[in-house]
């Protein structure tokens, strides 16, 4: 099992050029960080989204176990869509990394509730998930 689920859907839903300028590399991703953080509340607190090199990413907490949530989407649109991308990786202590143990199952709360965010919304099209939950 990996301990990563990554996501990817293409839309013309958000308007990149309102981002906050990436200071590291020019990479959107803010705008789908700020749409789940409005979505997941009450059940899931996200922190403000932060730059990256690859992107934007937001912290979570959920039954004491800490994820990141990374979002980046293409520079090119086709039709008005862009790719974007969503990977949700699951926090390990590095004993458990050596152990094998904690690791992203497909049951995952925290994985599932952002793929079904991501699934019902209408306005996203061509949603993939690797790996397949």
């Amino acid at each position: 099992m990996a301990n990563e689920r990554v996501i990817r859907f293409t839309t013309s839903k958000f308007d990149v050029t309102t981002e906050r300028p990436n200071p590291i590399n020019p990479i959107a991703g803010e705008s789908l960080l700020m749409w789940l953080r409005e979505r997941a509340s009450p059940q899931f607190v996200l922190s403000e989204p932060e730059a990256e090199d690859w992107g934007w990413y937001a912290s979570v907490t959920r039954n004491g176990r800490a994820y990141m949530l990374g979002a980046s989407a293409s520079d090119e649109e086709a039709d008005g869509e862009r790719e974007w991308v969503l990977q949700i990786v699951k926090q390990r202590s590095f004993t458990e990394r050596l152990l094998g143990r904690a690791r992203l199952e497909t049951d995952d709360e925290c994985a599932v509730f952002f793929e079904r965010l991501i699934r019902q919304a209408s306005e996203f099209k061509r949603v993939s998930v690797d790996p397949a939950a």
